[in-house]
């Protein structure tokens, strides 16, 4: 097949069945590998369908600049799309965002400004406050808004949702999404709970996110905020984005696992790919005993491990944030 230009190629992601990386648990678990979309994430489904709901609504116009506050995925594919539509981009990203990922922003023309991580999302230094800030500044400007803007869960409603029953012939019993924007686990559950009510929505926390509390207790608490090194998997707010009422429960996840998990996805499986995917995974690991040999299990891996080869596929960076020792680093690679 021929295709126009790269955004043709968004979506029709493969369903890949997980065999050593998930040998003890007792049910079939199959992956939606994103990184095969052309920006290597998730994040692609989101960037041209909000793009297009905004051109179709007149909020966009040719030579507008888009402005987002972003983890790294969505700038990139906010940045690609609006390379092709002929938009500016301007990018607000956390200090906890790897050099690479800022790089391939900037090779997309965009224009990237990095705000400290670990700061209150209200604050004037804060990421999502900037680009807000930025927005407001700049000459017909559109703020992308993606934990508010619905067409964020919209775009996997209408994409990722179908393709998933699709795949499984609607056996699907258990998905299981890491939680951020909110955009891929509601869009992607809300579609499945329209075919089945009886599918189990499993939405993965970071510790040191507000997401699991409030889900729980509706109670935000700023004490369970703190600094963790997980990228695009949790919140220090709460994205409109996620609809709680078709989630049935959120499973916690730490810093730790989730690397040594995704360095064996890749390691056993031959998968490579992110940090959220290690926490997807292993946040399906931690919960192993629920399942049984008829579940059929889904999870979301986001996107490419190409893009923490300075973090969690480096043994130095590993060492230092006390992930394991040399030795173990060794041991872990065979």
């Amino acid at each position: 097949m021929v295709y126009n230009n790269i955004l043709e190629t968004i979506g029709n992601t493969p369903l890949i069945r997980l065999n050593k990386v998930a040998e003890e648990v007792p049910a079939r678990v199959f992956a939606k590998v994103e990184a095969f979309n052309p920006g290597h994430s998730a994040k692609d489904r989101i960037a041209l369908y909000m793009i297009e709901q905004a051109e179709k609504s007149g909020n966009l116009k040719p030579g507008d600049t888009i402005v987002e506050a972003t983890s790294g995925n969505t700038g990139f594919s906010l940045a690609m799309v609006a390379r092709l539509r002929g938009y500016k981009c301007i990018l607000t990203v956390s200090s906890k965002a790897s050099k690479a990922k800022i790089n391939m922003l900037l090779a997309l023309g965009a224009k990237v400004v990095t705000c400290p991580a670990g700061v209150a999302a209200d604050d004037s230094r804060s990421y999502y406050s900037r680009a807000k800030q930025i927005a407001a500044e700049t000459p017909n400007a559109y703020y992308m808004n993606q934990n508010f803007n619905l067409d964020n869960s919209g775009g996997h409603y209408h994409s990722t949702g179908p393709e998933i029953w699709r795949q499984t012939d609607g056996k699907i019993t258990h998905l299981v999404v890491c939680a951020g924007t909110g955009g891929t686990l509601s869009g992607t559950a809300r579609y499945l709970k329209d075919q089945n009510k009886n599918i189990k929505i499993i939405a993965v926390d970071a510790e040191g996110s507000v997401l699991k509390k409030y889900f729980e207790t509706g109670i935000f608490d700023e004490n369970e905020i703190h600094p963790y090194q997980i990228e695009g998997l949790g919140k220090t707010i709460i994205p409109a984005n996620i609809d709680f009422d078709v989630i049935d429960e959120f499973v916690k996840v730490n810093d730790k696992d989730s690397a040594l998990t995704a360095r064996k996805l890749a390691a056993d499986d031959g998968i490579f790919v992110g940090y959220s995917s290690g926490a997807a995974m292993q946040a399906i690991l931690q919960i192993k005993d629920r399942f049984k040999p008829s579940d059929v299990i889904v999870t979301i891996f986001s996107d490419h491990g190409s893009r923490y080869v300075g973090k969690i596929f480096n043994d130095e960076w590993m060492e230092k944030q006390g992930f394991f020792e040399k030795e173990e680093a060794n041991l872990i690679n065979k």
